[in-house]
């Protein structure tokens, strides 16, 4: 199976419901998870540190449905710009019913040579921007008793790939982070779970990755071929929706790499 199956059409799973997406713009999952929520009934906030690619994003989506479009600029390092997007969430889109912490930063360096600086910069996006986010919109969620957070985690919190372990150490970081969290506020009507894709295809993942490496990790792939963003952004809605309704701390795998 090299070749992707058919788009799947929208089922109307998030109908009515106000969906933040951090790190929505350009080609990749957060993306896909958008325009998902769209074509499933959402009211979307998309948010991004690029501007341009951020507006670029948001005129395709208003193709889609140009009253539930919404966007803000965020950076998930900076305290005041978390806050400024949860602001923003609840008063645009009137509340928020699902955030999806999609923001991250990769790259590729060996411990031996990896400065702090490349440490830090990973490990501050991609897991101290969820927890930024998490903190910022659990009062919210709480006070309202209802809320749900998707994560996006990957497979290298699990299986060791050489160059990654700033990448996979922040990664693991989210795991737990989605476990712990999601304990406490059980009790306040909020569920908190994540998705661990393997390998999701998208052109800006070539422009970062070392030659060959894309094709080593696909044919490690059952299938043969990487995720399509919209196969990874599909999980994520089923989290996001009353489908998943008894599921909250929990990791699930996207994938179809063999053990």
């Amino acid at each position: 199976m090299n070749q992707p199956p058919p788009y799947v059409e929208g089922h109307q799973l998030l109908a009515s419901k106000t969906v933040v997406v951090t790190a929505a713009a350009g080609t990749g999952i957060g993306f896909a998870v958008a325009k998902r929520c769209l074509e499933e009934g959402a009211t979307v906030l998309i948010s991004d540190i690029h501007p341009r690619r951020l507006e670029e994003s948001a005129d395709t989506l208003r193709k889609l449905a140009n009253d539930r479009v919404h966007t803000q600029i965020c950076n998930v390092t900076q305290e005041d710009d978390v806050q400024a997007l949860i602001q923003a969430g609840i008063s645009e889109l009137g509340r928020i019913d699902v955030l999806m912490n999609n923001a991250g930063l990769g790259g590729t360096a060996n411990v031996v040579d990896m400065t702090d600086d490349q440490w830090h910069s990973v490990l501050d996006i991609t897991l101290t921007g969820t927890f930024r986010m998490t903190r910022a919109v659990l009062p919210h969620m709480t006070e309202r008793g209802s809320g749900v957070i998707v994560n996006n985690a990957s497979v290298l919190a699990w299986r060791a790939q050489e160059g990654q372990a700033h990448y996979a150490a922040a990664k693991a970081g989210v795991m737990a982070l989605t476990r712990c969290s999601a304990l406490e506020v059980a009790d306040s009507g909020v569920r908190i779970n994540a998705v661990s894709p393997s390998l999701a295809m998208h052109p800006f993942l070539s422009k970062v990755t070392p030659p060959g490496l894309l094709e080593e990790l696909t044919d490690r792939e059952a299938f043969k071929r990487g995720a399509e963003p919209w196969e990874v952004a599909n999980v994520m809605v089923f989290l996001a929706s009353d489908y998943s309704s008894y599921m909250t701390g929990e990791v699930v795998a996207v994938s179809s790499q063999r053990a």
